[in-house]
């Protein structure tokens, strides 16, 4: 079966990173970025964060770009011209697009000649998929992943209990977007092939994610409790305990500290059958509700307990009682796991070597785990005007009237 094709015009991190994911399906993806223009550096602007890789990577791939776009081709096409708009058309009907991604503010997308109708006139079936701050009917904000998480709860609850509120340290928000599009254009796919199979007309079908709906669409184990009455602690900051079950926090060790969840009243009562953890133990705390009514006095004993030992000595014991527990890793353990470190995503850089990079998400035996380096800034636009069919001599014209670089 022929790979799909992706056109994307994309930047920052939310597209890029779901685009990714169809990279992993061995799709491709095939990123639109802007021609230069003013003073500015072209192109995605985080082409230009993080560290520089040295110069046989070249400026314009630094350290945060490439992973969310390794195995891409690159062009750029200037869509605020109506020549670069009969570009994309003509892309994505010579290329046999299936699919068109688009990260930018809804506000641009008939002044660009991306709207999902203007594009269908070239493919009635392509399916249209767009991420925003907050969707179509907010068509001029922009979407920032920590802007999203003030607007949507997420600092709220997150943090200490006594501080302030607190950005998660993943942007996750940016990162459910674009689950979010990826999981609903495979769906719009698969309701396409369904219609061909039954010989129906196939019509694209057009995707908008806002950023704080997909957002909001994982508050639930907190916003329905407010039509139940709860109490203000129940919806705001909890630190490192779980709300509702006691105990599950962070306690400290004679070196370093561990974590450990408690998920019911039978794992409470294999806690307490361990000796040193005998102590902790009461009538009242023999259910999650009662429990809840010594929750601090809780904490205080349990890490009364843990700062007598070694996180390997409370491991040992959890371990025995299956209690879910682990030491607090940093980002270089979690790396050298044994689970995840064979299922690495890696590239390879010049003057690098192999860069490893995040796992695919769920292991699929025919994806590849090594991708080529995310393109330079234009680096395919020659080679992907020429397939679908631009003469040199016309490629050359469309670059010096600055339609594509």
């Amino acid at each position: 079966m022929k790979p799909r094709t992706v056109l994307s015009l994309e930047q920052a991190l939310s597209l890029p990173y779901a685009t990714l994911r169809f990279v992993q399906l061995g799709w491709r993806v095939i990123r639109i970025e802007s021609t230069p223009h003013g003073a500015g550096l072209p192109g995605d602007p985080n082409r230009y964060i993080g560290a520089r890789l040295g110069e046989a990577v070249g400026d314009d791939r630094r350290s945060y770009f490439v992973a969310p776009n390794v195995g891409k081709e690159a062009i750029a096409l200037n869509l605020k011209d109506p020549r670069g708009q009969a570009v994309l058309k003509r892309l994505i009907t010579a290329l046999d697009v299936d699919v068109f991604c688009c990260n930018t503010v809804p506000a641009r997308y008939r002044p660009l000649g991306i709207e999902a109708s203007m594009l269908r006139a070239a493919k009635p079936s392509l399916v249209w998929a767009g991420i925003s701050a907050l969707g179509p009917d907010e068509p001029e904000a922009p979407g920032y992943d920590p802007v999203l998480q003030a607007m949507s709860g997420f600092m709220e609850v997150t943090g200490p209990r006594d501080g302030p509120p607190t950005l998660t340290g993943i942007p996750v928000i940016d990162l459910k977007a674009g689950d979010e599009l990826y999981a609903n254009v495979l769906l719009a796919l698969l309701e396409r092939a369904e219609a061909a199979a039954r010989g129906a007309t196939l019509t694209g079908r057009t995707i908008h994610v806002s950023m704080l709906q997909a957002a909001a669409s994982w508050l639930i184990t907190v916003l329905p409790l407010v039509d139940f009455g709860c109490r203000p602690e129940e919806i705001t900051r909890a630190g490192n305990e779980h709300r509702k079950f006691i105990p599950t926090n962070v306690y400290p060790t004679r070196d370093g500290f561990v974590y450990l969840a408690i998920g019911s009243d039978v794992q409470w009562r294999r806690l307490t059958a361990i000796p040193r953890f005998g102590g902790v133990a009461n009538d009242v705390r023999a259910t999650n509700e009662g429990r809840h009514a010594e929750r601090e006095s809780i904490h205080r004993d349990m890490a009364a307990v843990t700062l007598r030992h070694t996180a390997d000595e409370i491991l040992a014991d959890l371990r025995g009682a299956t209690i879910p527990a682990t030491r607090i890793l940093d980002i270089r353990q979690v790396r050298e796991l044994p689970l995840l470190r064979e299922r690495l995503t890696q590239t390879a850089l010049d003057g690098k070597g192999l860069v490893h990079m995040q796992p695919m998400a769920v292991d699929r035996p025919e994806a590849r785990r090594e991708l080529p380096p995310p393109p330079r800034y234009g680096e395919h636009t020659r080679a992907v005007l020429a397939e679908a069919g631009y003469a040199e001599g016309e490629i050359g014209a469309l670059r010096d009237a600055r339609v594509v670089a």
